[in-house]
């Protein structure tokens, strides 16, 4: 058994700390350091409203099966009430998420406001022409344009990409997926 030993003068002269007293925990103060929440609740209702227009989608009967319009939605509804429910438990329990460093982003230079006007017009574009021209022929458009508006600049390339593209998302949505898409003057001859 040890006995408590004479403090030296050393420990003598030095005054005793004291801790500095917390402040009370308010509510707001907890939402603040669990911001995070508004996250997880956002993914929430998210999740709630793509699965009840899923489940409240009228599907023909002849679209039945065990791929059709509502599999999509409600596989992306289920995604999100999963990793809000995930997010939420890593909150509550301490976790807290890294502040962006932002470490390949310039923040001195100015927007580029060019790309942002150049993808805005690809994309109201293709919108227009959906109808008029068919999604094979919009998409294309719409994948070579937002290639040009993002920099690349192979003509020789990039619209033979984006028929591609084009060409394989119709078949997936129209023919597999069975979400009927516009496919306009084209689809005689192909």
């Amino acid at each position: 058994m040890t006995t408590p030993s004479a403090p030296t003068p050393e420990q003598k002269a030095e005054p005793a700390q004291t801790a500095a007293p917390e402040a009370p925990r308010t509510p707001r103060s907890w939402l603040r350091d669990h911001s995070e929440l508004g996250v997880c609740a956002l993914l929430l209702a998210l999740g709630v409203l793509v699965l009840t227009d899923a489940l409240t989608m009228d599907v023909d009967i002849t679209q039945r099966g065990p791929v059709g319009p509502k599999t999509v939605p409600v596989v992306v509804g289920v995604g999100l009430l999963l990793v809000a429910a995930l997010l939420a438990v890593d909150v509550l329990r301490g976790g807290r998420g890294q502040a962006e460093t932002g470490e390949d982003v310039d923040l001195t230079e100015p927007a580029d406001w060019r790309t942002v006007l150049l993808l805005s017009g690809v994309f109201l574009g293709s919108a227009v022409l959906i109808e008029p021209l068919g999604f094979p022929a919009a998409g294309a458009l719409l994948f070579w344009g937002a290639a040009f508006a993002l920099g690349s600049r192979r003509v020789d390339r990039d619209p033979l990409i984006a028929a591609v593209l084009s060409l394989a998302t119709y078949a997936l949505f129209d023919k597999l997926l069975g979400v009927p898409l516009p496919g306009g003057p084209l689809m005689g001859v192909l």
